[in-house]
């Protein structure tokens, strides 16, 4: 097991959300689940979320908890095969040349648009 100090200088993903209705910020690390901070300030929410991590992993570490480490991007080619019906390739590709771009680019541009919309 790691110590404290080797898990706090972890590339953990820090996710900033500012509170639109009440004012302030909230402060969310997504790769340790309940870990949360929220404060007024943006410079106050950043410094409480050092804290809220240091807590969080300290109290996982003192209930024998499994602390997940950050994902690694470098255990992700950015490929993969995507098998198709034909009629959909088709569509695919006739799409992609209307709006000027390879049949790939225009995939891409599909999947971040419906992933985008579905974490709204």
């Amino acid at each position: 097991m790691k110590t404290l100090a080797e898990y706090l200088a972890l590339p953990y993903k820090m996710e900033i959300i500012p509170d639109k209705e009440e004012g302030g910020y909230a402060v969310s690390f997504p790769e340790l689940p309940g870990c949360l901070t929220c404060a007024d300030t943006l410079a106050e929410v950043l410094e409480c979320a050092d804290d809220a991590k240091r807590e969080w992993i300290m109290s996982a570490m003192d209930e024998g908890m499994e602390i997940p480490e950050p994902v690694n991007l470098d255990d992700y080619s950015g490929q993969f095969k995507l098998r198709i019906p034909k009629s959909l390739h088709h569509a695919l590709a006739v799409h992609a040349k209307e709006e000027g771009i390879s049949m790939n680019q225009y995939c891409v541009y599909l999947l971040t648009k419906n992933d985008t919309l579905s974490h709204t």
